[in-house]
């Protein structure tokens, strides 16, 4: 079973990117499910017409010009759930489903985008924390119900220094401060592991590059896509690579996909 993460950040700009991405996946056995974030699209406009035609289901939820999420699988998905339940939020940055994982069981996914916080002294940080706290509730009484679940998606939160390409110089600011990275512990704690660092990985590993400067082909980016599973998980995890390939097509997305696979 694979599972992966992408921030498009617009699909009507890149669906055909992702369609052309998940063809690709296809030869070595395909994507079992694939969390999209940043669709920037409205309900009525999501393609799910375009993703049928390629043989995939899926569930949404858009909102116009910000945010969105989605999941998308060979599978329909049960037990949907949008949003965080009991936190009140304009913001669309949530969706959950339960899939088959192949082997007679099955997986709760939950695709998030997490606020991005902008600064440290501003009042987005502190929805990003009132919302880290919300999720961590919810997630705690999703795993008693779904012992086998997985929660990836643009975190928009670095685990450490390994993340970061100039740990010194950004080290404080936002995606990389210890208010954040103590909410990111606290969703470990409740049993969740960082799939990515289960296996050895090539040094400087980033998921996310600025734009400009030509942060990519300099590679100073950052890791904040991440693939978190729950101890029952872990065994079964075999690999969990960075797909760096999309962020080289012609207007691609400034993140790439995150990718797991799940014996």
């Amino acid at each position: 079973m694979k599972i992966a993460t992408w921030n498009v950040n617009s699909l009507s700009v890149r669906l055909p990117q992702v369609l052309d991405w998940l063809a690709v996946q296809k030869e070595s056995g395909g994507i079992d499910v694939l969390a999209l974030q940043e669709l920037k699209l409205t309900d009525d406009k999501f393609p799910i017409a375009a993703l049928q035609e390629a043989g995939y289901q899926a569930h949404w939820f858009g909102q116009k010009t910000y945010n969105g999420v989605a999941l998308i699988s060979p599978a329909t998905g049960t037990e949907v759930v949008k949003n965080i339940p009991g936190f009140e939020d304009d913001m669309s940055r949530v969706i959950a489903a339960t899939y088959p994982d192949g082997a007679g069981g099955s997986v709760r996914v939950i695709g998030a985008y997490f606020p991005n916080g902008q600064a440290p002294d501003s009042d987005k940080f502190v929805y990003k924390m009132r919302w880290l706290d919300a999720l961590r509730d919810w997630v705690g009484s999703e795993m008693q119900k779904h012992p086998h679940l997985v929660l990836l998606g643009d975190y928009n939160i670095t685990f450490d220094e390994l993340d970061m390409w100039d740990p010194v110089g950004l080290k404080d600011t936002i995606h990389c401060t210890l208010a954040e990275r103590e909410k990111l512990q606290a969703l470990t704690d409740l049993g969740l592991v960082d799939s990515f660092r289960l296996f050895e990985q090539p040094e400087k590993s980033y998921s996310w590059w600025d734009y400009r400067e030509f942060a990519f082909r300099r590679n100073r980016g950052l890791r904040i896509d991440h693939i978190l599973i729950s101890e029952a998980l872990k065994s079964r995890a075999s690999a969990c690579v960075i797909d760096r390939a999309p962020r080289k097509n012609e207007r691609p997305s400034d993140h790439t996909p995150v990718v797991l696979t799940l014996a």
